[in-house]
């Protein structure tokens, strides 16, 4: 079992700025990738950024430029830095442990909402 809990959500002006961060523990597979995904409401969730166990990242289309995200092995953390949000960002943000960079999560965190005003 991995247990993951996001936080750093909140409420955000258009343009600025927030950082996610998500805490890993438990059995978590060597090599691990971990993702950041987001879901608004009536739409299913999607993939924001992953980042692998070396550093290797991908990107949604629409977050290029304007998300990063990093990881601290040492510390098990993940993080998703968020600059420049607009309102289309508003979302639940869940942090998903996968096999690799293109692999489905097999586990998730609860959630931090995120809401950008315009």
């Amino acid at each position: 079992q991995v247990q993951l809990v996001e936080s750093g959500g909140g409420l955000v002006q258009a343009g600025g700025s927030l950082r996610l961060s998500c805490a890993a523990s438990g059995s978590m597979s060597r090599n691990n990738a971990m993702g950041w995904y987001r879901q608004a409401p009536g739409k299913q969730r999607e993939l924001v950024a992953v980042i692998g166990s070396m550093g290797s990242t991908r990107y949604a289309d629409s977050v290029k430029g304007r998300f990063t995200i990093s990881r601290d092995n040492a510390k098990n953390l993940v993080y998703l830095q968020m600059n420049s949000l607009k309102p289309e960002d508003t979302a639940v943000y869940y942090c998903g442990h996968q096999l690799g960079l293109y692999s489905r999560p097999n586990y998730w965190g609860q959630g931090t909402q995120v809401t950008v005003s315009s």
